[in-house]
């Protein structure tokens, strides 16, 4: 026989294979155990090793489930409701920022290189919904300014629907043209068992100087986890790529979005925007707790290459900046293969190092080229070797967040290379270096940090164009600075 016992508040107890004989009294015990004695069982640690990204692939199986326990930020979030609300009172909700010059440099409307005030305002919508608002102005010599909007259902970006928008205006000169710019953008993720992931999204960039140009941006990645240790992946996408979200926080990352439009370039008089196709494949092993190896192969297809550099030229290809002598130069169509192997280890809660080496085409001069040619009929694309290194770190006690960086290029390169693979593992060529640091808060609650950002730092990389189009620098990454303070409450 089988016997089930069920009492109000405690879990149902089941015993099989109970043997009853005539002329003997069968006396079968059984002890229920309430739900707090499950959740005692939970709590325990397991002997087993398990994967650090099981729960990941978990909670990605069901939509039901999705928000729930995902670790960002130091914090982790229950999908409790009581227990998300208080989480949500713990966080920042807003933040204010003053800094020079932009996070990323070249685009069109983050060329004047003066002081800017940025906020972003993070809206609990709903039990999970978070809803981004942020704004930038700058002042001084230009007027500029921006708003953006993030719409996050899960409440975690990266996990399920993203939507934003932003517009951007910014003022080149006193009586110069007004660059205008609108992107809208959205991203989701389909799930197919707890083994396959289906991310895709599109990016959809219209701006205005002048004349209008606009384009469509579409990417989607299928990651496929072959065993424990073991993931693959595949993806395509159009460049440059929508910036990765920070990792200070969902609020720094709705002020990066406002600097996501692509490089605005001049070719034979009228607009056009930098971009091109990406194709990837890759494999990616787990060598430990702690440690990734990945290897890549990929493909760059250029349509318009974004070229960067100072100098004084009168040639209307040339795109400048009217309080400085930076410049912007469309350097025609770049098609190259290239392959990338990336080591990531993490030395401690504080310390991670991360090793990328990678073969992959970059714009060069031609130095066989006869003399007189315009820049463009100069630059050729060759693949060469690049090594880089970064090292992100925390001071204890002080709570300064370090990251130094280095990309060795073996060769007088003009543009990026490998410049999805700078994207994804945040590295920029030459010697960077950028200091967060808390500082004391006095009479009011909230954060106080001061930042800094040095972008090669040792001015390294010029190349020196004497041509038809004038003399002008060009260089991969500008040397810049950017400083400020924040405030987060």
């Amino acid at each position: 026989y089988s016997l089930k016992v069920t009492l109000a508040g405690f879990l149902p107890g089941l015993e099989r294979h109970v043997k009853v004989s005539s002329n003997f009294t069968t006396l079968v015990r059984i002890e229920l155990d309430t739900m707090f004695a499950s959740l005692d069982r939970l709590r325990r640690h397991s002997d087993a090793q398990t994967d650090p990204d099981e729960w990941k692939w978990v909670l990605r199986t069901s939509a039901a489930t999705r928000p729930i326990l995902q670790w960002q930020d130091g914090e982790v979030r229950i999908a409790d409701g009581a227990s998300r609300e208080a989480g949500r009172r713990n966080q920042a909700h807003m933040r204010v920022e003053v800094t020079t010059g932009s996070l990323r440099h070249g685009s069109a409307s983050q060329l004047p290189d003066s002081p800017g005030t940025a906020f972003a305002y993070d809206q609990s919508v709903g039990r999970t919904g978070r809803l981004l608002l942020a704004g930038q102005m700058s002042y001084e010599r230009s007027a500029s300014g921006g708003i953006a909007t993030v719409w996050v259902p899960s409440g975690v970006i990266g996990v399920g629907p993203t939507t934003s928008l932003v517009l951007r205006q910014s003022k080149l000169g006193p009586i110069g043209l007004t660059f205008r710019g609108v992107r809208l953008s959205h991203s989701n993720e389909l799930v197919l068992g707890d083994r396959l992931r289906f991310q895709y999204g599109a990016d959809y960039v219209m701006v205005g100087l002048g004349r209008a140009s606009s384009s469509l941006r579409p990417r989607i990645e299928i990651d496929a986890r072959l065993s424990k240790d073991w993931q693959a992946y595949a993806k395509v996408a159009a460049m440059p790529t929508s910036p990765e979200a920070p990792q200070y926080g969902m609020l720094q990352s709705a002020v990066a979005a406002m600097d996501a439009f692509p490089a605005l370039l001049w070719n034979h008089g009228h607009p056009v925007l930098e971009g091109g196709w990406h194709d990837e494949m890759g494999i990616e092993r787990r060598l430990g707790t702690n440690s990734t190896l990945e290897i890549a192969g990929f493909r760059d297809r250029l349509n318009h290459v974004a070229l960067y550099g100072r100098g004084s030229t009168t040639h209307h290809d040339f795109f400048h900046d009217f309080f400085s002598d930076t410049l912007l130069y469309d350097g025609g169509s770049s098609n190259s293969w290239g392959t990338r192997v990336a080591y990531r280890q993490k030395l401690s809660d504080d310390l991670e190092v991360v090793a990328v080496y990678s073969w992959a085409g970059a714009m060069m001069l031609d130095d066989t080229a006869p003399a007189g040619l315009h820049l463009r009929d100069e630059l050729q694309t060759r693949n060469i070797h690049s090594l880089a290194a970064t090292v992100s770190g925390r001071v204890p006690t002080l709570g300064t967040h370090v990251i130094a960086s280095y990309k060795w290029l073996n060769g007088r390169v003009v543009s990026h290379q490998d410049a999805f693979g700078e994207s994804a593992f945040q590295l920029d060529p030459y010697m960077n270096l950028s200091v967060r640091q808390p500082l004391p808060t006095f009479f009011m609650s909230g954060k106080w940090e001061a930042l800094a950002d040095f972008r090669n730092l040792l001015a390294e990389g010029y190349v020196s164009v004497n041509g038809r189009d004038g003399r002008v620098m060009l260089v991969p990454a500008v040397r810049s600075f950017r400083g400020g303070v924040s405030f987060q409450f």
